[in-house]
C-alpha cells in the first residue's frame, strides 16, 4: 500500500480512491489494518474488522469500560489472535503459591472501588466501570472459528484490493509445519536452564510455545522427582519447579550478541547490530515550514491590551460560563467583569502585600496560582490579574493532603521559583488541610507560602487614578507552565509575553477563530491546551468559553455534547478519554445535533492511540450531525506549546492521513508500512501540519542533533517564536532542550536560530503532514530496541482485560538491571477476580506483548484496587509507582516475573578449558613469578619451653600429676545465668570424680577398654568430669548434645543417631535427662526401647579404681568428635591421644596459656574446638577455664562480656551466635554497661571459633559498639577449624594482627583471586583466620587434579599437622570413599608428605608484616566449603555471596539462605514484617542477583522469622532447608516461581 520510497506514509490522494471504493464496499474504514495468524493467511481471508455501524456499536456498548484511549478493535484481534497461538499452554508458568491469610485479604470487603475521581487528564473511569465486561466473542469474531475458517479456505469476505490468491489449503499446511517446528521433546532430565547450549539457540520461528498435546503436569500427579542426593521427593513443590524447567526448557529466542565477558579484561562484547535489522533508507529530511503568520491589523500588541479593549469596548460580552455539577450555568464572567477584578487583584498584589516601603511581590515576582478544576472564573481573573501586575504566575494543582504524590516535587519548582505568594479562592482556601490552630501547614517540601484570597469581596477598590501599565508584548516572563518529567521532578517551563501572543495568534490563524465564537472546552485550564485555547487565545478573540469541570464529566459524560448543541459551540477542546466517555452514554440521548461544530480539538492527538477515539466517535455521531473533517487532533509539549495540528477544512474529500506502520520497524526508529499482514502494526493519523510561523524537523533522538532521514523517527524540533524559552533556574537542562541546533548528515546547522525539542517522537510526511508515534518520555530502549510504554498499555489493555484490571489504572515504565533497561507493567486488580483469573491473565498478558512487540516484560505486578499513587487529576502517578516498586513498598497482591525470558545479556557461561597438567601449573607460577602457595605455623620441635606437661603422653596422666602437684588449684569455673558461681572444680576434685565415674563404668556398666560412650550433658562440670571418667575407664567418650526439652521431636532423633552411629555400648548422663530420655513424647519421638544402658551420675559409688587405665600405644583411640556440617552430613572424626596432646599443646603455645592465667569461654561444648578448650586445655595448661553456658545469655545477654570485664580476663573465646545476641541484645545499653562498669579494655585476644569464611560484617560491628567499653578492635579475631583438622589457624597472643583484603568477587567465580582497592565495585571483604597453629603446615591444591596452585588462585586448603584426625568414624563401611580427606598426596611437586583435606576453599597470601620468629606472615583467607559451593553457568558461587546482597535488598529481609535444584536458584528470605511485603521483596531479590551476581533466580520463597534451620554453631542448614522445601514443609507466605 506504501511504497518505501514515498517516505513510508501513504500518499494521500491516491489510497483515498482506493479506500473509498473498499469503503462504500461494507462501509469498511479509511485504511487497512493488516494482521492475522501466522504469515499464513491470505489478504482475502480476513474477516471484516470495524464495526459496520453505530448499530454495531449500541450491541457492543455494555463493554464500554474499556479504555478508550487504547482501544482498537483491530488491536484487540490482532492481540486475540496471538493469544489464540498460545491457547493450548494455558498454564504452562506455574502459578505463585500463596499462604491463605495472603489471599484473604484481597477478598471484596478489603476494598473501596477506585475513587470515582480515579480518571485523569488521561484515564478516567465513568459511574464505577460496572458496564460488564467484553467476552472475547464480543469483541472481535470469534478467533477458533476465524482461524478455522482461514484454513479451510473460505471465501466469504473477498476485500477489493486482494492480492494473487493463494490457496487455503497451502495455508494449512503451513500452519502443521510451524506446529511442527514448535514440537519439543520433553527431556527426562533437567537440563540446565542456566545456560545457552546449542539447543537452545536453534533458530525456530519463535513460536509462542507449542500447540501440540504436551501439557505441563499438573500439580497433584507430580512425577516422583529425585533431590541432588539421590532421593526420590513427591510433592507439589517439586512438580511445580518441574513445570518450571519445562517451561524454561523452550527454546528461548536467540541469545543477543550482546554478551559481555565480564572477565577480567572487562571486555563488554561491544553490540553486534541484527544484520536483519530494517534500516533507514530515505534521504535526509528537510526541515517543515509553517505558513507565514499574516499579521491582522487589528490584532492587539498584547493580550492584557486585548483584555482592555474588550473589557471597555464590549463589557457585556460574556467571556466564560462556569457549570455546576448539574449542568446548570453556575456564573457568567463578562469581560467588563474579567477586566476589572483583574485589575483589582493587580492592584492588590503590588500594594497590599507587604508594607509601602518593602512590597512583598514585585513586578517580575514568580506567584503560586492554587485553584481547583471547578473555577475557572477566579483563576482566570488571578491569571490575567497577574499579568496586569506584571507578575509571574505559575499555576499548580491544589494540594489535597500533605502526602500527595508528586507534591513534594511541585514544592521544589515553587521553592525554586522563590515564590512567597499563593494566591487562591476562597473555597478552596477553607478546603486546604489546616492545623488545629487554623494554620495552613507547610506542605512537605514547600517553601513557606502567604496564602492570598483573590475573590472581589476581600480585595480593596484600587484608586480612581490608579491603572495598570499596559505595554506592548516583550521578552519578560509572562507565566510558567510545570512540567513532571519521567523521573518524577517537576520543572518550570517559562513563557514570554512575546512567544504568548504570538502563540495565541498562530492558533487564531491555524484555527480560524473569529470574534464572539463559542467553544465548549473539557481541559484542564491551568496548562496546555485547556490554557492556551480556554483562557488565553479566547480573550484575544473576545470568544466566550463554556468549560465543563472534571467534577460534571465524571456525573454526566454527555455534558459536553449537550453544551455543544445548546449554545451551538463551533469548537470544541477535547481528550480522546472524553469523546470515549461520551460514546459509553450516549444512546440515553436522542435529540443531539452535532453540526454546529467546525472543529473538534483532540488535545492528545499526539498519542498515537487516540485513532481509534476519533474513529469510533465519528462512526456513531456522523448520523448527528458530526462531520469528518471536524475532528482536529493536535499535539503539544510543555517545552514547544502547540506543535502542529489539523486545520478545520471545509471539504470533506480530502481524508485525514494514516500510516499502518510495521511496530517492529519502529522499534527500531524506521518507518515501515505494513503490507505484510502482521499482527504488530501500529496505525498513526497525522496531527495536522507545523504550525504558522514555525519551522519543524525531526533529529535523531540521542546524541548530536542529526535531522533524521526521510524514513526515520525521530524526536520533532521546533524553530519558532511561540514557543517555551527555559526550564526556570536550570540553564544547563535549558541548553540541552531549548538551545538545539540541528545539523545535516555534513554537520551543517540547518538554521542560525535554535530549535526546541519538543520531547514526541514522529516523523514529517508528505505534504507536510506530522505523525506523532509516541513520547520521549515513555520510551524504553530495550536491548538496542525503542518500545514505547502506551503501545505496551495498548497491547496489555487488549486482553480481555475488563474483567481483572481496571482500565486507566496501569502502569508501564522501565528499570535499568544489568546493563539493560526492563520493562515493567503494574496494573490495578479488581477485588473480584480469583488467583487463578489474574494469573491467567498476566501469562496471557505476557505471550501478547512477546508475540506483538517482540520484547519481554521483566515483571507484571497487579496491586489492590485503588492503591497506585495519583496525579492531582486521578491519573497514576509514574515516577512514584516506579520509586515505590524500586524501594520495595508497592505492595503487589500478585507478581509476575520473567527474568529467564528477558535477560539475554548475561556474561558468557564459563566453558570449562581442558585441565592444563599440574606440572605445567608449577611451571608457569614458577615461570611468572608467582610462589607456590604453602604456608606453616611455628615448628614445634625448635620451640623450648618448660612445659612439664610434655612429659605424659596421655591426657588422663596430666591430670593426675596435677592432682598431686597442684592440688587446690582451680582449674573450671561454671558461671550461672546471674553471673554467680555455680560449680568450680579444682585439680583434685576433678580427677577424684573421674575415678568415681570409672569405677562405674567398669562395675554398673561391665564396660571393657575401648567401648564407646555416649555423654549427654548440659555445658557444665560434669560433663568434664565423665570424659575423664571415660579416659580413667579406658572408654572412648562421645559428647552429645542432650535434647531440648521444649523441642524433643526434632532435637532427640539427632541424640539416637549420634549414639547409634558412634556404637555406644552405655550412654551417662545427670538424673534429670535421664527422665526426659523416657519421657512419653520421648517415646513418640523415637524407639525407647533401644537405646543402650543409660547410667546416671548424680548417684557415683564411693570407691576408688583399682588401678587407672593407661592406653598401651599413643596412637589409639583417645575420643570420638561428632558432628552435623552444614550441608547436613551426620561426620564422627577420630582423635588419637597423640593427636589429643598435641592439639593441646599447639593451643597452649599459640595463646600462651600458664596455670596463672584465666580465660572466659562461652561456646558449646560438644564437639570441634569449642570442646577442646572447654574440656581439655585446662588440664593440659593448668590454666582457669571461666565456663559460660551460650543458652544463659538468652536470659542475660550481657553474662558474658560482664564475666569477661569482672574477671579481668585478657583472652575469651565465644561463637558467632554470641556474638550476634550481643551485637543485637546489647546495641543499645552501652551507656548502662559503662555505668554498671563493664571494662573490656584488658581484652588481648576474642576469638570467635567457627568452621567457616570470618563473618566479617558481625566482628566489626562488635568491635564498633563495644569500642566505648575499652574493647580493642585489634583484639577480635577468628579461628578456623574443620573436620579433619578441628584447629588449623587461631589468632595467638604474640604474632601480626588479623588482616582484611579485598577480593573481586567476580574473579573467585573462576577460582581466581585478584586484590582489589577497597570500595571498588564487586570487590568483597575477607579477613583473616587467625594465625596457622604451630606445628601446621597448609597447602592450597586443586582440588580437581590435586596438583599445588599459585599464590593467585582460589583451591582447596590441604593441612598436615600432628594433630590431623586420624579418619571418619562411621558404620556404614564406606571409608575408602573418604579415605582420600586424611591421607592425600599431592599428584605432583612434594608427593611423599600425607596432606589432609579439609573441603575449603581458600587462599594464601604473604603479607609484608613479620611473625613472632621474624619470618614474613602468611595469612589464610577462607573463602566457603567445597560441598556449599554452586556451580553455575559453569562458574563456583558461594551462597553467603548471594545471602549477603539478597539481605541488603530490603529493609524487612532478616535471614537469607539459597541452594540450587535442577540448576534453578532458589532463593529462601525470612520476612520481617507485615505479610503485605512479602510480594514486594520477589523483584527486589531478583534485581540484586542479576546486579551483582549476574544470575537469574529461579524461585523466590518468603517465609516467617526463623524458618530457615541454623545449627549449634550459627551455620544455616540449607540441605535441610532445600529438602524441607521439597517436601513443602516450609508453609511459605508467598513462592513465585521467576519465568
Amino acid at each position: 500500500m506504501l511504497q518505501a520510497g514515498n517516505i513510508g506514509v501513504c500518499d494521500i490522494r491516491d489510497a483515498a480512491v482506493r479506500e473509498r471504493a473498499a469503503s462504500t464496499a461494507g462501509n469498511r474504514p479509511l485504511f487497512y489494518f493488516r494482521f492475522g495468524v501466522d504469515q499464513a493467511l491470505p489478504p482475502e481471508r480476513r474477516a471484516p474488522v470495524t464495526p459496520s455501524s453505530a448499530s454495531r456499536y449500541h450491541r457492543r456498548r455494555s463493554s464500554g469500560s474499556r479504555d478508550e484511549r487504547y482501544r482498537s478493535d483491530v488491536h484487540t484481534e490482532a492481540v486475540q489472535a496471538a493469544l489464540a497461538k498460545h491457547k493450548e499452554r494455558k498454564m504452562a508458568v506455574p502459578m505463585p503459591s500463596k499462604r491463605r491469610s495472603l489471599v484473604v485479604q484481597t477478598s471484596m470487603d478489603a476494598y473501596t472501588p477506585p475513587d470515582t475521581s480515579s480518571g485523569s487528564e488521561d484515564e478516567g473511569s465513568v459511574q464505577g466501570d460496572s458496564q460488564g465486561t467484553p467476552t472475547s466473542s464480543q469483541g472481535s469474531i470469534n478467533m477458533e472459528h476465524w482461524i478455522s475458517q482461514a484454513i479451510h479456505g473460505s471465501t466469504t469476505s473477498t476485500t477489493s484490493s486482494s492480492s494473487t490468491q493463494s490457496g487455503g489449503s497451502g495455508a494449512a499446511h503451513r500452519l502443521a509445519d510451524v506446529m511442527a517446528q514448535t514440537h519439543l521433546e520433553n527431556h527426562s532430565a533437567p537440563p540446565d536452564v542456566t545456560t545457552y547450549t546449542s539447543e537452545h539457540s536453534i533458530q525456530v520461528e519463535r513460536p509462542q510455545g507449542s500447540t501440540t498435546s504436551r501439557t505441563a503436569p499438573k500439580y497433584g500427579n507430580a512425577e516422583l522427582m529425585e533431590t541432588g542426593d539421590g532421593v526420590p521427593v513427591s510433592s507439589r513443590v517439586s512438580a511445580k519447579i518441574q513445570q518450571l524447567v519445562n517451561t524454561l526448557k523452550r527454546p528461548k529466542r536467540p541469545p543477543l550478541r550482546e554478551f559481555f565477558v565480564d572477565d577480567f579484561e572487562e571486555l563488554l562484547e561491544v553490540q553486534q547490530p541484527d544484520p536483519n535489522q530494517p534500516k533507514p533508507e530515505g534521504a535526509q529530511m528537510l526541515a517543515m515550514r509553517g505558513e507565514q503568520l499574516g499579521v491582522v491589523t487589528n490584532w492587539p500588541p498584547s493580550l492584557e491590551a486585548a483584555l482592555q479593549r474588550w473589557g471597555t469596548i464590549s463589557p457585556k460580552a460574556p467571556c466564560l460560563t462556569t457549570m455546576d455539577t448539574n449542568g446548570k450555568p453556575l456564573y457568567i464572567l463578562t469581560y467588563g467583569k474579567l477586566w476589572t477584578r483583574s485589575m483589582k487583584v493587580a492592584y492588590n498584589i503590588l500594594h497590599k502585600l507587604g508594607t509601602k516601603q518593602e512590597p512583598m511581590v514585585r513586578p517580575g515576582d514568580r506567584v503560586a496560582l492554587v485553584f481547583p478544576n471547578n473555577d475557572p472564573a477566579a483563576s482566570m481573573v488571578a491569571f490575567y490579574g497577574c499579568l496586569l501586575a506584571e507578575v509571574v504566575p505559575v499555576p499548580i494543582e491544589v494540594p489535597l493532603t500533605r502526602k500527595d504524590a508528586g507534591s513534594q516535587q511541585i514544592g521544589f519548582l515553587l521553592g525554586s521559583c522563590g515564590v512567597t505568594v499563593a494566591l487562591t479562592s476562597d473555597a478552596c482556601h477553607k478546603g486546604l488541610p489546616k492545623s488545629p490552630t487554623g494554620e495552613i501547614p507547610q506542605f512537605k517540601g514547600w517553601p513557606k507560602l502567604l496564602w492570598f484570597v483573590t475573590e472581589s469581596k476581600h480585595l480593596s477598590k484600587p484608586p480612581r487614578d490608579w491603572f495598570p501599565h499596559i505595554k506592548d508584548a516583550n521578552n519578560d516572563t509572562a507565566y510558567i507552565e510545570y512540567k513532571t518529567c519521567k523521573d518524577g521532578s517537576v520543572l518550570g517551563v517559562t513563557v514570554t509575553r512575546i512567544a504568548l501572543l504570538t502563540h495565541c495568534q498562530a492558533l487564531t490563524q491555524a484555527c480560524g477563530y473569529t470574534e464572539a465564537e463559542t467553544i465548549v472546552n473539557v481541559l484542564d485550564f491551568k496548562k496546555d491546551v485547556g490554557l492556551w485555547h480556554g483562557i488565553l487565545t479566547s480573550v484575544m478573540n473576545m470568544m466566550h468559553v463554556i468549560s465543563i469541570p472534571y467534577s460534571l464529566m465524571k456525573v454526566n459524560p454527555l455534558s459536553w455534547i449537550q453544551k455543544v448543541c445548546q449554545y451551538k459551540a463551533k469548537v470544541a477542546c477535547v481528550k480522546s478519554r472524553d469523546m470515549h466517555w461520551a460514546l459509553v452514554a450516549h444512546r440515553d440521548q436522542r435529540d443531539i445535533n452535532l453540526s454546529s461544530l467546525r472543529m473538534l480539538i483532540v488535545a492528545d492527538g499526539a498519542n498515537p492511540w487516540s485513532i481509534s477515539s476519533c474513529d469510533a466517535f465519528l462512526n456513531v455521531f456522523q448520523s448527528k450531525g458530526l462531520r469528518q473533517e471536524v475532528i482536529c487532533p493536535c499535539a503539544s509539549s510543555p517545552e514547544a506549546l502547540t506543535v502542529a495540528i489539523r486545520r478545520p477544512t471545509d471539504d470533506s474529500n480530502q481524508p485525514p492521513g494514516r500510516g499502518v506502520l510495521s511496530m517492529h520497524g519502529l522499534t527500531y526508529g524506521v518507518i515501515r508500512v505494513d503490507s505484510e499482514e502482521k499482527l504488530s502494526v501500529l496505525t498513526v493519523q497525522d496531527v495536522g501540519l507545523v504550525m504558522p510561523g514555525a519551522i519543524m524537523c525531526s533529529v535523531k533522538p540521542d546524541g548530536v542533533p542529526q535531522l533524521c532521514r526521510t524514513d526515520e523517527v525521530g524526536e520533532l524540533c521546533m524553530c519558532a517564536v511561540a514557543t517555551g524559552t527555559s526550564y526556570y533556574g536550570l540553564s544547563g537542562m535549558t541548553k540541552n532542550t531549548f538551545e538545539v541546533f540541528p545539523v545535516t548528515s555534513s554537520g551543517a546547522p540547518v538554521s542560525e536560530y535554535p530549535f526546541v525539542r519538543t520531547g514526541l517522537l514522529g516523523f514529517v510526511g508528505p505534504g507536510g503532514l506530522v505523525f506523532v508515534v509516541g513520547k520521549m518520555d515513555g520510551l524504553m530502549v530495550v536491548s538496542g530496541r525503542r518500545h514505547n510504554a502506551d503501545d505496551i498499555v495498548a497491547t496489555a489493555l487488549a486482553v480481555e482485560p475488563m474483567k481483572f484490571v481496571y482500565r486507566g489504572r496501569i502502569a508501564v515504565f522501565s528499570v535499568t538491571v544489568l546493563h539493560d533497561e526492563r520493562i515493567v507493567i503494574v496494573a490495578e486488580q479488581r477485588p473480584d477476580s480469583t488467583e487463578e483469573d489474574s494469573f491467567q491473565w498476566m501469562s496471557r498478558v505476557l505471550q501478547a506483548i512477546d508475540s506483538i512487540h517482540q520484547v519481554g516484560v521483566y515483571c507484571l505486578a497487579l496491586v489492590p484496587a485503588n492503591t497506585l499513587p495519583k496525579t492531582p487529576l486521578g491519573g497514576i502517578h509514574l515516577s512514584e509507582t516506579k520509586q515505590l516498586f524500586l524501594e520495595g513498598s508497592l505492595h503487589p497482591c500478585n507478581v509476575l516475573m520473567c527474568p529467564h525470558t528477558c535477560v539475554t545479556n548475561l556474561p558468557k557461561p564459563r566453558q570449562k578449558q581442558p585441565e592444563i597438567g599440574p606440572a605445567s601449573v608449577m611451571v608457569g607460577n614458577l615461570v611468572s613469578g608467582k610462589r607456590i602457595a604453602q604456608a606453616s605455623g611455628r615448628d614445634l620441635g625448635q620451640i623450648e619451653d618448660n612445659d612439664q606437661a610434655r612429659k605424659f603422653l596421655f591426657l588422663s596422666e596430666v591430670l593426675q600429676w596435677r592432682a598431686q602437684t597442684t592440688p587446690d588449684h582451680v582449674l573450671y569455673t561454671l558461671l550461672n545465668c546471674r553471673g554467680t558461681i555455680a560449680n568450680s572444680l579444682t585439680c583434685v576434685q576433678l580427677h577424684k570424680r573421674a575415678e568415681k565415674i570409672a569405677v562405674m563404668l567398669m562395675e554398673r556398666g561391665h564396660l571393657q577398654d575401648g567401648d564407646h560412650v555416649a555423654l549427654v550433658y548440659p555445658p557444665g562440670i560434669d560433663l568434664i568430669a565423665a570424659f575423664y571418667g571415660c579416659l580413667y575407664a579406658g572408654c572412648v567418650p562421645i559428647t552429645v548434645r542432650p535434647p531440648h526439652p521444649q523441642n524433643i521431636a526434632t532435637t532427640l532423633p539427632t541424640v539416637k543417631m549420634i549414639v547409634e552411629v558412634s556404637r555406644s555400648a552405655c550412654l551417662m548422663t545427670t538424673q534429670l535427662i535421664c527422665k526426659l530420655l523416657r519421657s512419653r513424647e520421648a517415646a513418640a519421638a523415637v524407639d525407647v526401647r533401644a537405646w543402650p544402658p543409660i547410667l546416671d551420675t548424680d548417684d557415683l559409688p564411693k570407691k576408688r579404681p583399682a588401678q587407672i587405665y593407661k592406653p598401651s600405644n599413643p596412637d589409639t583411640l583417645a575420643y570420638l568428635d561428632f558432628s552435623v556440617s552444614t550441608t547436613g552430613m551426620l561426620a564422627g572424626v577420630k582423635m588419637s591421644h597423640a593427636a589429643t596432646s598435641a592439639f593441646c599443646r599447639s593451643i597452649k603455645l599459640q595463646c600462651e596459656l600458664y596455670p596463672s592465667r584465666e580465660v572466659a569461654i562461652c561456646l558449646d561444648p560438644y564437639c570441634g574446638l569449642g570442646f577442646v578448650l572447654w574440656c581439655l586445655c585446662s588440664v593440659y595448661s593448668g590454666h582457669q577455664s571461666i565456663l559460660i553456658p551460650p543458652a544463659e545469655l538468652e536470659t542475660n545477654p550481657a553474662l558474658w562480656l560482664l564475666a569477661v570485664s569482672q574477671y579481668k580476663v585478657r583472652d575469651t573465646f565465644c561463637s558467632y551466635s554470641v556474638m550476634e545476641l550481643c551485637t543485637k541484645g546489647l546495641g543499645s545499653q552501652t551507656e548502662s554497661l559503662k555505668a554498671r562498669g563493664l571494662d573490656l579494655s584488658r581484652v588481648r585476644t576474642c576469638v570467635v571459633v567457627a568452621e567457616e569464611r570470618p563473618r566479617i560484617a558481625l566482628t566489626q560491628s562488635f568491635s564498633k559498639l563495644f569500642k566505648d567499653l575499652g574493647l580493642h578492635p585489634r583484639a577480635v579475631s577468628t579461628s578456623f577449624g574443620c573436620r579433619v583438622n578441628l584447629a588449623i589457624c587461631l589468632q595467638g597472643t604474640s604474632g601480626p594482627d588479623p588482616t582484611t583484603v579485598y577480593v573481586d568477587m567476580r574473579a573467585l567465580r573462576h577460582d581466581r583471586v585478584r586484590l582489589v582497592e577497597r570500595g571498588s565495585p564487586h570487590s568483597l571483604p575477607l579477613m583473616e583466620s587467625g594465625k596457622i597453629l604451630p606445628g601446621v603446615r597448609i597447602i592450597i591444591a586443586n582440588p580437581e587434579t590435586k596438583g599445588p596452585l599459585g599464590d593467585s588462585h582460589l583451591g582447596e586448603i590441604w593441612v598436615h599437622s600432628a594433630h590431623n584426625a586420624s579418619g571418619y568414624f562411621t558404620i556404614y563401611g564406606d571409608e575408602s570413599l573418604q579415605s582420600d580427606h586424611f591421607n592425600s598426596r599431592l599428584s605432583f611437586g612434594d608427593t611423599q608428605t600425607i596432606w589432609a583435606r579439609t573441603g575449603y576453599l581458600g587462599f594464601l597470601r604473604r603479607t609484608e608484616l613479620t611473625d613472632a620468629n621474624g619470618e614474613r606472615h602468611d595469612a589464610l583467607y577462607v573463602v566457603g566449603a567445597l560441598d556449599e559451593a554452586m556451580e553455575l553457568r559453569g562458574m563456583r558461587y558461594h551462597p553467603i555471596d548471594i545471602e549477603t546482597s539478597v539481605i541488603r535488598a530490603h529493609k524487612s529481609v532478616t535471614e537469607c539462605a539459597v541452594f540450587t535444584w535442577t540448576n534453578l536458584l532458589v532463593v529462601v528470605v525470612e520476612l520481617d514484617g507485615s505479610e503485605q511485603e512479602a510480594l514486594d521483596l520477589v523483584p527486589l531479590v531478583t534485581n540484586v542477583v542479576l546486579e551483582e551476581h549476574y544470575l537469574v533466580v529461579g524461585v523466590v520463597v518468603v517465609v516467617d522469622i526463623g524458618v530457615i534451620p541454623i545449627n549449634s554453631r550459627g551455620e544455616k542448614q540449607r540441605m535441610h532447608l532445600r529438602d524441607g522445601f521439597l517436601a513443602d514443609q516450609l508453609d511459605p507466605i508467598y513462592v513465585a516461581y521467576n519465568m
